[in-house]
């Protein structure tokens, strides 16, 4: 596939997914609003179900993506890609994209009225430090018994029963809430109406851009181009195979 064509491709799948991805974002405020009193250990814990999570589906659709549009049956293969996909753009999504997003926006300071209201005011008060400082949580090193093993689970679910559709959706909801616990786990602010729309807009970022590389742009980088380049894939459904075939006889037909 030529690089005009990839990249055309490319600025097609991010426009066709932005609105399903501004639902997933919209989910993932809900979300934050429903979990706002947790404390940050329990929030901890969300996101080591939930980025867990992500990166099986995500293993699973780059995989899958990958292997049905190649037809290819080498597993090793078939795992680099898969793994690499999901391990490294889940990463981006869930910790990276929400650290430097909420590091910019300053949710990870806590307020002036924060800082004082541990204690009485005194000359050292400006050197108070928030409980919990924010930190860049990367899963496949800090909890790589975990996270890798999800990883290699999904590629070898995609290996024996290639399937993007539901994946793809469900990992769009997953990884916008591991997105959402990690800045549970992080943010120092209260959460006001300001607060929750420069999440919203973090979110979107998280989810939008990585999962659609890691789910689409990705894998098909590694392959050639079986897919029409008018729109982008309806509902997902243009993700699974079987859209290949009438491409072609559509092709074929019209002797293009």
């Amino acid at each position: 596939m030529p690089l005009k064509q990839k990249l055309k491709h490319i600025v097609v799948e991010l426009k066709g997914h932005a609105p399903f991805t501004l639902f997933g974002a919209m989910l993932g405020v809900l979300f934050m609003l429903i979990f706002k009193n947790i404390d940050k250990p329990h929030a901890g814990t969300l996101f080591s179900i939930f980025h867990p999570g992500h990166v099986v589906l995500s293993a699973m659709v780059t995989a899958s993506m990958f292997s049905l549009h190649r037809k290819a049956k080498n597993f090793l293969l078939i795992l680099v890609v898969g793994y690499v996909g999901s391990i490294g753009i889940a990463t981006l999504s869930d910790s990276v994209v929400p650290y430097i997003g909420g590091s910019l926006f300053g949710l990870h300071v806590p307020t002036h009225d924060e800082l004082h209201s541990h204690g009485d005011h005194d000359d050292h008060s400006d050197e108070i430090k928030p409980e919990h400082p924010s930190k860049l949580h990367v899963g496949f090193i800090e909890d790589w018994y975990i996270v890798n093993p999800a990883a290699v689970l999904g590629v070898l679910i995609a290996y024996f029963v290639p399937r993007t559709k539901f994946p793809h959706a469900l990992h769009v909801l997953i990884s916008t809430w591991a997105s959402s616990s990690f800045l549970l786990m992080n943010i120092q602010n209260n959460i006001t109406l300001a607060i929750l729309a420069t999440i919203f807009g973090i979110l979107f970022v998280a989810v939008w851009v990585p999962c659609c590389v890691s789910d689409i742009i990705f894998p098909l980088f590694f392959v050639k181009s079986d897919l029409e380049m008018a729109g982008p894939c309806p509902v997902h459904g243009r993700h699974s195979h079987p859209h290949v075939d009438k491409v072609s006889e559509d092709e074929n037909e019209s002797g293009d």
